[in-house]
């Protein structure tokens, strides 16, 4: 293989789009933009913007609230956690954390706390001490003989 023999894949590089390079090329002159008006003219900046008028954004109402201050917990279902215990990832005979379900890799990070749901069947005897359950989580892993302690998460009022 040669210097000159090297190519690129075919459709790999779109070839650039020359404009106002005189009348042969097609795209000469006012180079596609029409005549006049501000979307002719360079440093155009029109997003949103009405001609005066009150633009739309503005007209309507504001709707909703995001709360400053809100919690968001990392979630995980009873399903995943029976998947990794048989997968050997988990250990079903200590008290699991939330540190080892991060260890683990049933979530990415704690953020605020590991909320477990009841999403799957868990058939293990387990002992989990995360920040919050849904109640069906906490009936279904009583179910199974095992016991879910919530930490009390701190609330700020």
């Amino acid at each position: 293989m040669k210097l000159n023999e090297l190519a690129d894949n075919p459709g790999a590089a779109k070839k650039q789009k020359r404009v106002a390079r005189g009348p042969g090329s097609g795209k000469g002159k006012t180079a596609g933009r029409g005549i006049k008006g501000q979307k002719s003219r360079s440093g155009v900046a029109i997003g949103g913007y009405e001609g005066g008028q009150m633009p739309l954004y503005r007209r309507l109402p504001k709707r909703g609230f995001n709360k400053p201050n809100q919690k968001h917990f990392a979630v995980v279902n009873l399903g995943l956690i029976e998947k990794f215990i048989a997968a050997g990832k988990l250990d079903a005979k200590g008290e699991i954390t939330e540190d080892m379900l991060v260890a683990a890799g049933l979530t990415s990070n704690k953020h605020d706390g590991i909320r477990i749901l009841a999403k799957g069947e868990i058939k293990s005897k387990i002992t989990l001490n995360v920040t919050g359950a849904s109640a069906s989580a906490v009936e279904a892993v009583k179910k199974a003989g095992g016991s879910i302690t919530v930490k009390a998460a701190a609330t700020a009022e």
